[in-house]
């Protein structure tokens, strides 16, 4: 008898092996038979009853062969293999222990492989999710694959029914294994159709692959795991693995301890782990079932009696109403991986009382032609959790509760995203708009770690009633949350703001979700006379943040008047005080000039942010939806342009609107001169440096307002510019560096949404040249900092040139050097000599030389300022 036959007789004594799936020695001289390989047949042979590769001697050529096997838990996969080359990242094997598809080298192809060799030339067990990258489950000691011609190893790897695994290897070939020290726990797949082989070689190394004695062993019996009623008389019992259809279809394998036995059994199509039992009579409110005699693939009989227990469904499930079904837990980024699954999934909640059916409820987002819609079967028991993933990801969830698969699983945004869900009928149920910011934690947010609800009675809130799950795997899915805690509403809902959409349309804004019945009530709300009546109020789902009033008549454009809400109730049914109310009108487009640049901040401290303020300088009111702010680009390319709001906002004559990309930092950096009111966070600006010019932009793309800005505009006995804006002096002047300063020190520099600190208004008269102020103080506290020489020219066509003299007639500054003048203007000195320094306290002339080319008319002034300190 020859050693390799030998060998085959005692493998088949072994404990277990009775029951192998699987024993292939190749010892008949072929693998089409016996069992049957499929794949790359034609690169390779059989040699010396060992099976050996014979693919083409390309570089980068990639093999494959397998098998079919269905063994997955509780299972032992033993190999021998010699790799007859030096291993590499381009030269190893992967052994396919589990694989969802027969094509090994198919890129969705998900299950667990031993990799023999590689760039750390060892056995490791890995596992692969479909498309992603191959994960480590146990990582083998390195160098143990390090020979250049004879890689000689037997592997041994076991899976319990509590899924852990074990990793051993024989360096000789022989059985004296030695295990790997870790033994993890994975129960991501839970089904498969083959083993196999999958290599990957470097030319020379086409023939130098060979394997023997594969064996697939599954010698430990079914495990029952649950019982859930799909119905009054209807009961899903799973297994742990796929059974034997005979044993799992015979009715005298169950009962219920009340006596009652099953009037069918069928193991289900789709899940042959899955028994559906039916029953003569609707069951009780609690029910034990026992379970004998079932075996499964593989003969291994599980003798029982095996016990679950589960809740009758005497009563037809109800029909989920607002504020029962909610969205608990959110696992948007799943990598880096912490413990959970590499897959997104919501958790839902049933927060009633009573079972409520999930038929027909509908998981989406805005803007989404499709949705994910749950099976007329799927229901929720009171207090009970279940899983929502993609139809492929059900079986990495199995283990941990009720999961449901739908197709059409909206992809969850990693930044955040809004997510709804409505009844069969429509209805808005549940929504939750949530935002990365929610995690409170840098690092969690990064991924791997799920948000999840705080309160499930405070089911409105938003980012105060949601955090980062603390959870040790990263998560709780299918399970109350780790944060679960009291964190009730007590605060009344408030009216934000009203616009007018149309001259019919007004839409309030509030600041947290309404009950849509009561928002609903028309007698809420009342228009100041003589404006129209409303005849109608509906909240806009599917947050109900929004109500739209309709009117009896329409608005004038610009023509302010006053709302006012009675009261205002929120979906826990906090109500507001009586009476609040806003002032609106109806918006009129803009022309240029209406609306211009009134500050900006373009060299903002460390660790702040930028900002641009706008000012309404005309009557009218004006909507600024679609409205963008941008910059030259400095390669003069085009321009870096960014949307101002993509929803209705309003600026009222003489309002002021700062935006930036965070109002909390803007005002935590200028806490005293900043209006939060006018205060608006922009997803993004344009990147503003040091020298460029702003635009501004109505809806059609039409240039409102440009400011070509320096650093040179800003005072220059700043200490510091950072942190320093630049503020409009005259509302009415022109959008020039001329008319503009240094905010001033005394307000922290900036005035975002607030007047502007260096602001002056235009003298009045018909004076030809005046100066205001007389006396002025550069002393950068906000008051009389600089002077202004203001003129109104009889006519066009003056050219002019301003210097300033001491008292002793030195010359101390050339303010303006034959520079044509529009007629009228201002002229600003700021109280710096031509070296850049500031001028000393004391009388100073400002001589003025006026002439006008085209008549030859030249004529002479001359006017007093005193440049002062205060004491």
């Amino acid at each position: 008898m020859s050693i390799k036959h030998l060998y085959l007789l005692l493998l088949l004594l072994l404990p277990g092996f009775a029951t192998a799936q699987l024993v292939e020695n190749f010892t008949d001289g072929n693998f089409t038979a016996n069992p049957a390989w499929t794949g790359d047949v034609a690169s390779f042979q059989v040699t010396n009853q060992q099976l050996q590769s014979n693919g083409p001697g390309v570089t980068g050529t990639q093999l494959q062969l397998s098998t079919p096997s269905q063994a997955t838990t509780g299972t032992v996969w033993e190999f021998w293999a010699n790799l007859r080359f030096a291993t590499s990242s381009g030269n190893l094997a992967d052994v396919w222990l589990i694989a969802s598809q027969t094509d090994l080298k198919n890129t969705g192809n998900s299950g667990y492989f031993v990799r023999l060799g590689g760039t750390d030339d060892e056995v490791s067990l890995f596992r692969k999710d479909s498309t992603k990258s191959a994960v480590l489950v146990i990582d083998g000691a390195n160098g143990t694959l390090a020979s250049a011609t004879n890689n000689l190893v037997r592997v041994r790897v076991t899976r319990t029914t509590a899924n852990r695994w074990t990793l051993e290897r024989d360096f000789t070939g022989g059985r004296n294994f030695v295990a790997e020290a870790a033994q993890p726990t994975d129960a991501t797949y839970q089904r498969s159709v083959a083993v196999g082989v999958a290599l990957l070689y470097s030319s020379a190394n086409n023939r130098s692959f060979f394997f023997d004695d594969f064996a697939v062993t599954d010698a430990t019996a079914p495990l029952l795991l649950r019982a859930v009623p799909a119905s009054a008389r209807l009961v899903d019992v799973a297994f742990n693995e796929a059974l034997n259809v005979a044993s799992a279809s015979n009715l005298a394998n169950y009962r219920l301890q009340s006596g009652a036995v099953p009037t069918a059994a069928q193991v289900l199509p789709n899940n042959p782990a899955v028994v559906r039992l039916a029953f003569g009579a609707d069951f009780a409110a609690t029910n034990v079932l026992e379970v004998r005699n079932v075996a499964d693939l593989y003969g291994n009989l599980a003798a029982g009696p095996l016990q679950t227990t589960f809740a009758g469904a005497a009563v037809p499930p109800a029909t989920p109403q607002v504020g029962e079904l909610l969205i608990t837990e959110i696992f948007a980024d799943e990598t880096p991986q912490v413990g959970l699954p590499l897959s997104e999934y919501i958790e839902i909640y049933n927060r009633s009382n009573r079972v409520i059916s999930l038929g027909g409820v509908r998981l989406s987002k805005p803007g989404s032609t499709s949705a994910a819609i749950l099976p007329d079967t799927a229901k929720l028991l009171p207090g009970q959790y279940a899983i929502v993933c993609g139809s492929t990801r059900v079986l990495q969830f199995a283990t941990y509760g009720k999961v449901y698969g739908p197709t059409n699983f909206p992809s969850l945004n990693n930044g955040g995203d809004q997510l709804i869900l409505r009844g069969r009928d429509g209805r808005t149920l549940f929504e939750v708009s949530y935002s990365d910011a929610w995690y409170g934690d840098a690092k969690k947010k990064d991924g791997g770690w799920s948000l999840e609800m705080v309160d499930t009675n405070n089911y409105c809130a938003g980012a105060s009633n949601w955090t980062a799950s603390t959870a040790a795997i990263g998560g709780t899915p299918g399970k109350a949350n780790s944060v679960a805690a009291a964190r009730p509403d007590a605060t009344a809902p408030t009216l934000l703001r009203a616009v007018a959409l149309n001259p019919t349309t007004v839409r309030l804004y509030f600041s947290e979700k309404l009950d849509s019945t009561s928002a609903a009530i028309l007698s809420r709300y009342v228009l100041a006379a003589p404006s129209p009546a409303v005849t109608r109020a509906a909240p806009v789902a599917p947050d109900f943040r929004l109500v739209d009033l309709t009117l009896a008549a329409p608005l004038l454009a610009s023509r302010s008047t006053t709302l006012t809400v009675q009261t205002a109730t929120d979906c826990v049914g906090n109500a507001s005080a009586p009476l609040q109310s806003a002032t609106f009108a109806l918006p009129e487009p803009a022309v240029s000039g209406d609306v211009v640049i009134n500050e900006l901040l373009f060299n903002p401290r460390v660790s702040a942010v930028r900002f641009v303020e706008l000012l309404n300088r005309s009557p009218k009111f004006i909507n600024l939806q679609g409205w963008q702010i941008a910059n030259l680009k400095a390669d003069g390319s085009g321009v870096d342009a960014k949307p101002l709001s993509a929803g209705p906002l309003v600026l009222a004559p003489g309002q002021v609107l700062a935006f930036s990309t965070n109002s909390s930092i803007i005002q935590s950096q200028y806490p005293t001169s900043t209006d939060v009111a006018n205060l608006v966070q922009v997803a993004s600006l344009p990147t503003f440096p040091e020298e460029s010019t702003a635009l501004l932009f109505n809806g059609s793309g039409i240039e409102q307002d440009r400011f070509a800005y320096s650093k040179k505009l800003h005072l220059s006995l700043l200490a510091s510019q950072d942190g320093v804006s630049l503020e409009r002096i005259r509302a009415s002047g022109p959008t020039l560096g001329s008319n503009f300063h240094s905010a001033a020190g005394a307000v922290g520099y900036a005035t975002p949404g607030s007047p502007n600190s260096q602001a002056q208004d235009a003298p009045g008269g018909d004076q030809e040249l005046t100066v205001t102020p007389e006396v002025f103080t550069p002393d950068d506290d906000g008051l009389q900092d600089f002077t202004t020489l203001n003129y109104h020219l009889d006519q066009p066509g003056y050219a002019a040139t301003v210097t300033v003299y001491d008292a002793l007639g030195r010359l101390t500054r050339r303010l303006v050097r034959n520079e044509t003048l529009p007629v009228n203007g201002f002229i600003q000195w700021d109280g710096i000599d031509d070296k850049g320094r500031k001028a000393a306290v004391g009388y100073y002339i400002l001589h003025v030389e006026l002439f006008r080319p085209s008549g030859g008319e030249k004529r002479e002034y001359k006017k007093t300022v005193v440049l002062g300190a205060r004491f």
